[in-house]
């Protein structure tokens, strides 16, 4: 049922509809499931190409198993602030590392800037982040790496001269400049390509229009991006159901 645990069968249901090419969303349709819930359980059992629906289950119950006995420590089992669900926090990070996974990010990163995200301070060290994800220094330092490459997730300095990883409102704002600046780069190569293939050659023309694409949606892109900039810096409006005031943050 909607809302429970996936079955046996569902799974064998989302194996032949992975099969079949089916998007998402439309596998989800049939079994009357969020298309969150299909892509988590997706992108954690293999991906679309290597999802098997008996290994998937077993896997499931493996965990269940090992969360059992470890109940009383974990992430799960911090104390939440604002009166949090721990159970439901711990849901929806999943949740949204599925959804950055599907974007393209492998499984560490995406962990990496979903506990950055749902942190109410934005920002964590090092040991900080590997404590909470339970895994190595390491690890942490591969995924900030690449996340402060894409202009994700900046560097600062605390009082303690330790470094914290950061994102903060300008962290979309300044990813989506870092995008357009490569699709800049595309399209200078893409006509480096039309000089020395000749300019009337088909090859070129493909290039050509392939600068030219890119040339509209980067200047697109950036336009848009700097209209809506504003939208990050704008608190919502408070709703009769959004009363309480924020605190400090715990991790």
């Amino acid at each position: 049922m909607p809302g429970g645990r996936l079955t046996q069968q569902e799974r064998q249901q989302i194996a032949l509809g992975l099969a079949d090419n089916l998007p998402y969303a439309e596998i989800a349709r049939r079994l009357d499931r969020p298309t969150s819930t299909i892509t988590r359980e997706v992108m954690r059992n293999g991906g679309p190409t290597a999802y098997r629906a008996d290994l998937a289950h077993r896997a499931t119950e493996r965990r269940a198993h090992r969360r059992r006995p470890a109940s009383s420590r974990g992430p799960e089992s911090i104390a939440q602030p604002h009166g949090r669900d721990a159970e439901a926090v711990a849901e929806y990070e999943e949740t949204f590392t599925t959804v950055l996974m599907a974007s393209g990010l492998t499984k560490m990163t995406a962990r990496v800037l979903t506990c950055l995200f749902t942190t109410d301070a934005g920002s964590l060290t090092a040991s900080q982040l590997a404590q909470r994800l339970q895994v190595s220094p390491a690890s942490i330092s591969k995924a900030i790496a690449f996340l402060e490459s894409q202009s994700l997730v900046r560097r600062e300095r605390d009082e303690r001269r330790r470094d914290r990883y950061v994102v903060d409102d300008d962290a979309w704002y300044e990813a989506t400049i870092a995008s357009a600046r490569a699709n800049d780069q595309l399209v200078e190569t893409a006509r480096q390509g039309v000089a020395i293939l000749g300019p009337h050659t088909p090859a070129a023309t493909r290039l050509e229009n392939i600068a030219r694409f890119l040339d509209f949606i980067s200047e697109s892109i950036t336009r848009a991006a700097e209209q809506a900039r504003e939208v990050l810096h704008t608190r919502p409006e408070a709703t009769s159901n959004d009363t309480a005031q924020p605190g400090p943050d715990h991790g």
